[in-house]
């Protein structure tokens, strides 16, 4: 199953560009690439990782489960987002799969001029199915975004930190940093260039990485859905500790779905 993921990530992708003549989008990428845009949406994410970093002759690939649930609480718009990994990691004897830890954000968005922030809390529960597929820890911390709408695109990041605050006590502390520069540039119906790789900073044991991406995407409607795909390539410039990517392939499928008028 070591590839599953990014088979299954790859198929619905092409399955769901070859239906770029059902009424295609040529506005719109930015929202559909915002993520601060308050609309209920649910990815299928897909990071495979052909070449580990000292580790030869093995791969690995996450699979992930994303959504996006806006709720105004104590008179407060705010964005849930949750992410849900299915994990495929090397082992002694082989590959084991499994789902992963849960991570939680509460976001809340607010406009300084015109840029767009968001802050809220962050909270990781230790659900792992494998030992070896999640951390054995509750962790919380925080997030914090940034987005500058522009013309012709999208420029922007996403900070996020956390730190273990119970759990097994057999396991490791965890504290993780995490820092998402993103950049997106809009072409002609509904296609656009993107570049989002994120950059981990294990601060408790090696295991930092720093890719750098460049990728194509697709924006298009299908009635009141917005349909995002993209398939971007990253490689890692900078690592430490191994078991970390060397390069991986970013592929996904977004759906945003229009709220109900009030």
């Amino acid at each position: 199953m070591k590839r599953a993921g990014f088979t299954l990530a790859a198929l619905l992708l092409a399955a769901s560009w070859g239906r770029a003549a059902l009424a295609q989008s040529e506005s719109g990428q930015n929202d559909a690439n915002n993520p601060l845009t308050p609309k209920i949406t649910f990815n299928i994410h897909d990071y495979y990782v052909p070449k580990l970093t000292d580790v030869p002759d093995e791969d690995a690939n996450q699979l992930l489960f994303r959504g996006l649930i806006p709720h105004k609480t104590f008179g407060r718009g705010q964005l849930l987002r949750f992410t849900l990994p299915l994990v495929t990691t090397p082992t002694a004897s082989g590959h084991a799969t499994a789902f992963g830890d849960l991570t939680l954000m509460d976001i809340i968005p607010f406009k300084s001029g015109k840029m767009e922030l968001g802050v809220g809390p962050l909270l990781v529960a230790p659900i792992a199915g494998k030992h070896v597929t999640g951390s054995g820890k509750w962790q919380a911390g925080a997030v914090g975004l940034l987005i500058a709408p522009q013309k012709w695109g999208l420029i922007g990041s996403l900070l996020t930190y956390q730190h273990s605050f119970a759990g097994d006590d057999d396991r490791p502390e965890t504290s993780l940093m995490t820092f998402q520069p993103l950049l997106i540039y809009n072409l002609p119906k509904g296609f656009y260039m993107r570049s989002t790789g994120t950059w981990t900073f294990d601060l408790e044991k090696a295991g930092d990485y720093i890719p750098l991406g460049l990728g194509v995407g697709k924006v298009w409607q299908v009635g009141k859905t917005t349909i995002n795909g993209f398939v971007e390539p990253q490689y890692s410039v900078w690592t430490n500790g191994a078991g970390t990517p060397q390069w991986q392939i970013f592929v996904g499928l977004n759906f945003q779905f229009a709220l109900a008028a009030k």
